[in-house]
């Protein structure tokens, strides 16, 4: 009698771990689908290389501005002015040419040759 009740229990326990395992695979499930929320990140859209740059091109050309207002305010003397600026437009001249670069390489791509068209006579 012992023996059966034995090998009934082995038997038995292979169902509940499967049960187990079921139930355990559900509340994962459940807590990722309600509690655990996305990053801002990755909801955001991804910028492409050209956004970046055009986006950090209007961010020098907007300091560029500022630094002006505040040079003509007496915030800063003609020669920190003058140093900043050159900084800023040396910036600015960098951004503009990876934008041409970029925009270049865009622009170039290989395309299929056509081949040449039939020349017509004029008679």
């Amino acid at each position: 009698m012992l023996v059966l009740a034995h090998l009934f229990w082995f038997a038995a326990v292979p169902d509940v771990a499967i049960l187990g395992a079921c139930l355990g695979l559900a509340a994962a499930v459940f807590l990722f689908i309600f509690y655990i929320r996305p990053d801002a990140s990755d909801l955001a859209p991804h910028r492409t290389k050209l956004d970046q740059l055009f986006e950090r091109r209007d961010t020098i050309y907007e300091n560029l501005r500022d630094l002006k207002f505040e040079h003509r305010a007496g915030k800063y003397s003609e020669g920190d002015y003058e140093l900043m600026k050159n900084s800023l437009e040396n910036e600015a001249a960098l951004v503009l040419t990876e934008i041409e670069q970029v925009t270049d390489f865009d622009i170039r791509r290989p395309r299929a040759v056509r081949p040449a068209a039939p020349e017509r006579s004029t008679r």
